[in-house]
């Protein structure tokens, strides 16, 4: 169990840490904020189960906290702790359900009282929300399939609607004057493992239990019905019939339900109203549309509108970005196979997200499906025939840093950041690997050097030519030549320059100008050490 401890003042922060006897209330880990705003991204991060905060912060003040609490982080509990005796701050404590109210200077009996009470409540609903749980999943086993296939087939086959319409009514599941409706689809993230744990991997008992949420908060009042929707993907949709009503209200208290038990609010895509049963089609794909379009920057709002989702991409705060922006810088990185070249490429690219101001599902996708087309293309650019085994070993992927789902419960600029940084990296890894596989380097880099000697060459520029890193090329000149890099290079160079030395007509400014050194005093001075000799010596030698 966790606890966070919210001041503004280092020493109270310490007091409380020294007052509560952590271990008997079974507390293993303790949290520190030094104000409101830093505390919420704290109980965001890590969900502690208690709070014990300062009613008065110069950053985000301890009302503020409790509501946030209250609405979002509504199963952590929280106490109190303030220098002012106000009747309308103990107000607001019990209005936010806190469960104490201390004053200072703290006394070690009443903290350790009200840390008490505060475990044994969470400790209390948590058990009752796992019995909740266990209930649902139970009750939604048994819920008929073909209950859930009539309803499918209102949504997705036109020919049979009518008639499992009349059967939905005959059997009470649909009441008889209901002749229009709205369809919404809540978004489901098959990759989300922490809550798929839960549920011991199997991902229909989460749909069971999600359906059968919704549905305590429909049914009793006959509004709608949950279900599994059948008709494509993994789906659960809703059906109202009461069309009237509030859906946003209706759907903050679903997700009130939802966070209760599984911890999690989901998003929901909402259509317009439409005849009941022929609107539904044309009502899955506005529905299904507006998740696609929602702006995953705006993490708090989990309804979603189709003409809201249009709205949001249309005043964006900039052009939207496109793959095709970063493509060349991707492909120069990787090619030199320099981690800072590709971390800095990957980093412009996750910036570029975020810089029209709206990022979608549906941009997220589009991005993801051009960066693994760039990977295809990139590598038949450059293995050729070995191309297939190459991207058959890429698509296994990293198990450390899986390709984040587009349509997921939440968007992380840094999953896409890290999977983006492991793509590359590999990518490069890989490419080196077969190129160097498929020849002999250090062959062509001795011609490669052989022709270009009069240019400036450094050890990267060669490496990176070659797909090879700069420690392979050093490592490999010191097992062939007995020299390193450099000196390989001068060696070269003194050489040619003996031959061009072997024609009176040639002045050693323009011959070491020739071979790549543009200093005559030097030239002389790296030649006499080389070949024993200086220049004008070594013409004498040879007769000119």
């Amino acid at each position: 169990m966790k606890a966070l401890i919210v001041d503004d003042e280092a020493r109270v922060r310490k007091a409380v840490r020294l007052l509560v006897d952590w271990e008997a209330h079974q507390i293993g880990e303790i949290l520190e904020a030094g104000s409101g705003n830093e505390a919420i991204e704290i109980i965001r991060e890590a969900k502690p189960a208690l709070v014990i905060m300062d009613m008065m912060m110069d950053s985000g003040n301890g009302i503020e906290l409790m509501t946030w609490v209250d609405e979002f982080a509504g199963n952590t509990k929280f106490i109190v702790v303030s220098g002012h005796n106000d009747f309308d701050f103990v107000r607001q404590t019990v209005r936010h359900g806190g469960i104490d109210y201390i004053l200072k200077p703290i006394e070690h009996e009443a903290i350790n009282l009200a840390v008490s009470k505060a475990v044994a409540a969470w400790r209390t609903e948590e058990e009752e929300r796992r019995q909740h749980q266990k209930q649902n999943i139970r009750l939604n086993e048994i819920t008929p399939i073909y209950g859930e296939k009539l309803l499918s087939a209102l949504i997705h086959d036109p020919v049979v609607a009518e008639s499992s319409l009349r059967r939905l009514v005959a059997e009470g599941v649909i009441p008889a004057p209901a002749r229009s409706s709205r369809l919404i689809l809540i978004q489901t993230d098959s990759g989300n493992n922490q809550l798929l744990k839960r549920f011991g991997g199997d991902s229909e008992l989460l749909y069971y239990a999600i359906v059968n949420i919704c549905n305590e908060f429909l049914q009793p009042q006959n509004k709608g019905i949950a279900f599994r929707y059948w008709g494509g993907i993994p789906e659960i949709a809703i059906l109202l019939w009461e069309v009237q009503d509030s859906v946003s209200e209706l759907i903050a208290r679903i997700n009130q339900g939802l966070y209760q038990t599984l911890q999690l609010r989901m998003h929901f895509g909402v259509s317009t109203v439409g005849n009941l049963p022929s609107g539904l089609h044309r009502q899955r794909q506005e529905a299904a549309e507006a998740l696609l379009r929602r702006n995953l920057l705006q993490q708090e709002e989990y309804c979603h509108l189709p003409a809201a989702a249009a709205e949001a991409a249309a005043h964006g705060q900039g052009t939207p970005a496109i793959f095709a922006d970063v493509q060349e810088e991707w492909k120069v990185a990787v090619i030199s196979g320099s981690r800072e070249a590709i971390t800095a490429a990957s980093e412009r690219w996750t910036h570029e997200l975020e810089s029209g101001g709206v990022i979608t599902p549906e941009m997220l996708g589009s991005w993801k499906a051009d960066i693994l087309t760039f990977r295809s293309r990139l590598v038949r650019e450059i293995l050729g025939a070995q191309a297939d085994s190459a991207l058959s070993e890429l698509e296994q992927g990293d198990p450390e840093h899986p390709a984040p789902y587009p349509g997921g419960y939440s968007f992380s600029q840094f999953a896409w950041r890290d999977w983006s940084l492991s793509l590359l990296l590999r990518l490069a890894q890989v490419l080196a690997e077969r190129s160097v596989k498929e020849r002999n380097p250090m062959t062509e880099i001795v011609k490669y050097i052989e022709q270009n000697y009069p240019s400036e060459l450094s050890l990267q520029e060669v490496a990176g030519k070659f797909f090879v890193s700069r420690e392979y090329v050093s490592r490999k000149f010191k097992q062939e030549f007995g020299i390193n890099f450099s000196d390989y290079i001068v060696q070269v160079r003194i050489e040619k320059a003996k031959l061009l030395l072997q024609n009176p007509n040639l002045k050693l400014a323009q011959i070491a100008e020739m071979v790549g050194v543009h200093d005559v005093k030097y030239f002389s001075k790296v030649f006499k050490k080389q070949a024993g000799v200086t220049p004008k010596e070594y013409r004498g030698r040879v007769g000119l």
